[in-house]
C-alpha cells in the first residue's frame, strides 16, 4: 500500500507520533508536510493529499489538523475523495468496511496519540466489504462528477 501523510501546524506533534508508529511498525509512506510546526494553512496540504489519492499516486491518505474537520472538508471537494474524520475505533473500522474511504482525517487537539495509533491500524488493515456498500459508494462517485 502507497500511503501519504498531511497535516497542517494544529496536527503537526501527532502527525509526528503516527510517523514514528509507521516507522515502528515498517509502512512505507510519503510526508507531504507541513514540516514545521509553524502555522500553515490546511487548505494547502489537504488539496496535494486528496489529489496525489485521487490521482492514484498513493492508495491512501492521512490528514491532520486541529479538529480533523477542516482539513477533511477541503480534502473531499477533490474529486474522487472519500475523507473520513474517525476519533474513535469502530469510525475507523466502518469507514473503510462500509465507505470505502481512502483518506483518513483526525484531530491533533481532539485525541491523543495512543488512540491515534489504532485508528490508524485499522484505517489501514481493514478492506471494503463491497456487495450492498459498492451500490451506495458508486452513488457518491456519481455525486462527486
Amino acid at each position: 500500500m502507497k500511503l501519504v501523510i498531511g497535516c497542517d501546524h494544529g496536527g503537526f506533534d501527532l502527525k509526528e507520533n503516527i510517523k514514528q508508529y509507521l516507522d515502528e511498525q515498517g509502512i512505507a509512506y510519503t510526508d507531504y508536510g507541513t514540516l514545521t510546526p509553524e502555522r500553515c494553512d490546511y487548505p494547502v496540504i489537504a488539496k496535494k493529499v486528496a489529489e496525489a489519492v485521487a490521482d492514484g499516486t498513493f492508495d491512501r491518505g492521512i490528514l491532520i489538523c486541529g479538529t480533523g474537520i477542516g482539513i477533511g472538508i477541503a480534502a473531499n471537494k477533490v474529486h474522487g475523495i472519500r475523507a473520513a474524520l474517525c476519533h474513535d475505533m469502530f469510525s475507523a473500522e466502518y469507514c473503510r468496511r462500509h465507505n470505502d474511504a481512502n483518506i483518513l482525517t483526525m484531530g491533533g487537539r481532539v485525541i491523543g496519540p495512543g488512540l491515534a495509533r489504532e485508528i490508524v491500524r485499522i484505517f489501514l488493515n481493514t478492506g471494503f466489504d463491497g456487495g450492498r456498500h459498492e451500490v451506495r459508494v458508486n452513488m457518491i462517485k456519481e455525486m462527486d462528477k
